[in-house]
C-alpha cells in the first residue's frame, strides 16, 4: 500500500465505513449487539492475516497502544449509539465529528504540527455541512438533549483518542492487520463491558441478522480500518480528518442507492458544503497539497440512516 496515494486510501476507507449505518439498520439489532458482533465476527479474518503479517514483518511494536486505542473505540461505539437515541442522528453526527478539531490540536500539542489557517477557516463549513448532510435540520433536539450532548461529546473525544493513538503507534511501521486485530479485541471488550449492562447484547440475533453483521464486520471493522490505518501515518492530521469528512456524504449516497432513501434539499446542500470544505482545507497555499505525516479521521456511520433515527453504535 505504500505506493498508493494515502489520500486515496483514506477515501476508500471512508467509503467502507460509510455503509456501516445501512448494514446496521438491515440487521435490526440493538447498538450494543452490533458493537460486540462487528468486533467478534472480524476476529476470524483478522487473526490469520495478522499471523501471516507477523511471520513476514515481525512482531508489532506498541501493541499495548493498539489495545488502548481499541478500548477508546469501543467506548465510542457505545456512547455514540446512546447519543443518537437521545438527540437524533443529525446532532449526534456533528458531536462525534468534533474530533476533526481535537486530533489536530493533539498533534499540535504532542508533535508541534500546526494546522494551516485554511483548515481553521474551513472547520465551521465542514461541521455545518456534516450537520445538514446528517439530517440535523430534519430532527428536533430529542427527548433528552443534555444527556445526549454529553454522550455525543464523549463519543467524539473517545474517537479522537483512538485516531490519535492509532497514528502514534503506526509511525515507522508497516503492519496493517496486527494493529487492527489488537484494536478490535480492545473495542470488543469495551463494547461488551459497557453495552451489555447498559443496552443489552443479544447473543442469538438470528441468521439473517448475523449475515448483515458479518458484512458490517468485513466492511466497517476490517477493510475500513486497515485502509485508514495505512493512510494515517502518511497524512497531516488536518488532511486526514478532512478527507474522512467525506463519510457522511458517501453515506447519503449509499443510502439513496441501497435503501432507496431520498435526501432532501438541505442534505444535498450539506454534501456540497462538505465537498467544498474538503477542497478548501486540502489545498496548501499556492495550490500545493500538503501530505506531511500526521492524521485525523472523521466519521459518520449514521448519515445514511437519518430518515429513521437508527440505534447504532458507530462506524466506525
Amino acid at each position: 500500500m505504500r505506493r498508493i496515494d494515502p489520500r486515496l486510501l483514506a477515501i476508500a476507507g471512508a467509503a467502507f465505513i460509510s455503509v456501516s449505518a445501512i448494514l446496521f439498520r438491515l440487521s435490526g439489532v440493538s447498538s450494543g449487539t452490533a458493537a460486540v458482533f462487528r468486533c467478534a465476527l472480524a476476529l476470524p479474518v483478522l487473526a490469520p492475516l495478522a499471523l501471516w503479517e507477523r511471520r513476514r514483518a515481525g512482531p508489532r511494536r506498541h501493541a499495548a497502544v493498539d489495545v488502548a486505542a481499541g478500548l477508546l473505540l469501543g467506548a465510542d461505539l457505545v456512547l455514540w449509539g446512546a447519543s443518537i437515541d437521545r438527540v437524533g442522528a443529525g446532532i449526534a453526527t456533528v458531536l462525534v465529528n468534533v474530533q476533526v478539531v481535537v486530533v489536530p490540536l493533539l498533534a499540535l500539542a504532542v508533535f508541534g504540527e500546526r494546522p494551516s489557517r485554511r483548515f481553521a477557516l474551513a472547520v465551521p463549513v465542514m461541521l455545518g455541512g456534516v450537520a445538514l448532510a446528517g439530517g440535523l435540520a430534519g430532527h428536533g433536539t430529542g427527548a433528552d438533549p443534555v444527556t445526549g450532548i454529553v454522550f455525543g461529546v464523549g463519543a467524539g473525544a473517545a474517537y479522537a483518542g483512538y485516531l490519535f493513538l492509532t497514528r502514534v503507534a503506526g509511525r515507522g511501521q508497516s503492519h496493517r492487520a496486527q494493529p487492527v486485530l489488537l484494536a478490535t479485541c480492545g473495542a470488543g471488550a469495551m463494547a461488551a463491558a459497557l453495552g451489555a449492562p447498559w443496552q443489552g447484547v443479544d447473543l442469538a440475533p438470528g441468521w439473517a441478522a448475523l449475515g448483515w453483521l458479518a458484512a458490517l464486520a468485513l466492511t466497517g471493522q476490517i477493510c475500513g480500518w486497515m485502509l485508514i490505518g495505512a493512510a494515517l501515518p502518511r497524512l497531516r492530521a488536518e488532511e486526514g480528518g478532512t478527507l474522512l469528512l467525506l463519510q457522511p456524504v458517501l453515506a447519503v449516497a449509499f443510502g439513496a442507492a441501497v435503501l432507496g432513501e431520498r435526501p432532501g434539499a438541505l442534505q444535498i446542500a450539506g454534501c456540497a458544503l462538505v465537498l467544498a470544505a474538503v477542497r478548501l482545507a486540502g489545498r496548501a497555499p499556492g495550490g500545493r497539497r500538503a501530505s506531511r505525516p500526521g492524521t485525523v479521521p472523521v466519521r459518520d456511520d449514521s448519515a445514511a440512516g437519518t430518515a429513521a433515527r437508527p440505534r447504532m453504535g458507530a462506524r466506525t
